[in-house]
């Protein structure tokens, strides 16, 4: 059988990517690696849209036969900041979907949205350059695989804005790192260096920031080479119940997020994150 060109299959993954009309990420295909690449430099702060448009292109992906991995990766400094509480942005402004109302209102979308991430069908590899906070850790949570460079930071930091964690990482980190060390990082709120990460299992290789995109990249060539329904097969046995898992977690993190949300201790600890200051709380 006769193998389709990287020019056919990047031809065909561009259409794709077009048609979709995403504004913060690119998606292209060279052999059988897909690269999702998200485009908000430097910190790529992520909001609703930004989650669906990635939710999209992974859906898309799945469609295309020629398609057997997928490189999630991001311009910039940061891998993903998280959410915008008021710091990074020129107009010092945050994303409206984490306010108070916001939690009420959008953020069980953006959930929504996050859970469509774990149904794809198509192992993903991520490429971490730098710090992956908060919701953006979350993030780094989807692939199956993380590679990153010494740069990378991940941290859990909701009890320094004074919340829950969200985006399924209630079940994500434990399962990934244990529930001894996942409970170490969530209640102490502290980052992670990429050096632990390794030693603590969050990524599978370290290498320089130079070599990282060609690093996952290789990665995903390598499982890529193989039959691909069978990959196929192997991981939707691996990640059984997964998603599931994902959807009624999202639920109770987000209850608890939308009452702790209206709390002083809440303003109080964004305000304290963004001012780069321990918070004052007082339980309130």
């Amino acid at each position: 059988m006769t193998e389709p060109s990287s020019t056919t299959t990047s031809a065909a993954a561009s259409s794709a990517a077009e048609n979709a009309s995403y504004t913060d990420i690119s998606v292209s295909l060279q052999g059988h690696v897909a690269t999702v690449e998200i485009q908000r430099p430097p910190h790529n702060f992520f909001d609703l849209s930004l989650i669906r448009q990635i939710a999209d292109a992974f859906d898309a992906l799945d469609t295309q036969v020629e398609c057997r991995a997928i490189v999630l990766a991001s311009q910039g400094k940061a891998f993903c900041a998280g959410a915008n509480f008021g710091s990074g942005q020129e107009d010092g402004s945050g994303s409206s979907d984490f306010t108070e109302e916001g939690f009420q209102n959008t953020t069980g979308k953006l959930y929504q949205e996050a859970t469509r991430l774990f149904r794809n069908k198509k192992p993903v590899i991520g490429a971490i350059q730098g710090a992956a906070i908060g919701g953006g850790l979350g993030l780094a949570l989807v692939p199956d695989f993380r590679v990153a460079s010494p740069a990378a930071r991940f941290g859990a930091n909701f009890v320094k804005l004074g919340l829950h964690q969200g985006f399924g990482i209630s079940v994500t980190l434990p399962r990934l790192i244990g529930a001894q060390t996942a409970s170490n990082m969530l209640l102490t709120g502290r980052r992670v260096s990429g050096e632990e990460a390794l030693e603590l299992g969050l990524v599978d290789q370290l290498v320089d920031a130079d070599e990282l995109r060609s690093s996952a990249h290789r990665l995903a060539e390598e499982i890529a080479e193989n039959a691909p329904l069978a990959v196929m097969s192997v991981r939707a046995t691996l990640r059984a119940g997964l998603a599931e898992a994902v959807s009624e977690a999202t639920e109770r993190e987000l209850a608890e997020q939308q009452w702790l949300r209206a709390t002083d201790d809440a303003y109080e600890g964004i305000k304290a994150v963004a001012e780069r200051r321990p918070g004052n709380f007082t339980a309130t």
